[in-house]
């Protein structure tokens, strides 16, 4: 991978769970500081030396079912889904219920399914259990790493409300 900066953009595309500028801006940079990271997670069947922007949209149930059901042929909104052209689909709505379902925050749980997105891009695959053991490890470090040394403060994961 090369140690230039990527261009990391986050588009909300969804009404459902209302999200501010600040917890964009956050994701956003959280992101950023995690992309040098993968080189050491990535697997042989990597695609990040081809990408230099990684697009992060997030979007509302109806159109995750939409995308689910065209690009994986599943029906049911879904986390995320990843493109290896570097596009990330994330729910919001489904990251709500989760983070509330695991008593964890909003932003905590968006930020594990951009990582996770970010796995799939440096190679890692989960339809086998032992493989999505692997890549849950890698996500939880992730995530914990980032969690630590973002700029996740009270208010930006509190304040989601646009």
């Amino acid at each position: 991978m090369r140690s230039k900066t990527w261009d990391v953009e986050i588009i909300d595309h969804q009404q459902q769970v209302p999200l501010s500028d600040e917890s964009l801006d956050v994701l956003r940079l959280a992101t950023a500081q995690v992309l040098p990271l993968l080189t050491s997670y990535q697997c042989e069947a990597h695609h990040l030396d081809e990408l230099e922007l990684l697009e992060i949209a997030f979007v509302d149930t109806v159109e995750s079912d939409r995308i689910h059901r065209e690009f994986m042929n599943v029906p049911g909104e879904t986390d995320v889904i990843t493109f290896l052209h570097g596009e990330l689909i994330i729910c919001p709505a489904v990251a709500q219920r989760q983070a509330q379902e695991h008593g964890e925050p909003l932003m905590r749980e968006l930020l594990r399914y951009i990582i996770h997105g970010m796995l799939h891009l440096a190679g890692h695959l989960d339809d086998a259990p032992e493989v999505r053991n692997v890549m849950e490890q890698a996500q939880e470090k992730l995530v914990a790493w980032a969690w630590e040394n973002g700029n996740f403060t009270a208010e930006s994961t509190e304040n989601t409300q646009k």
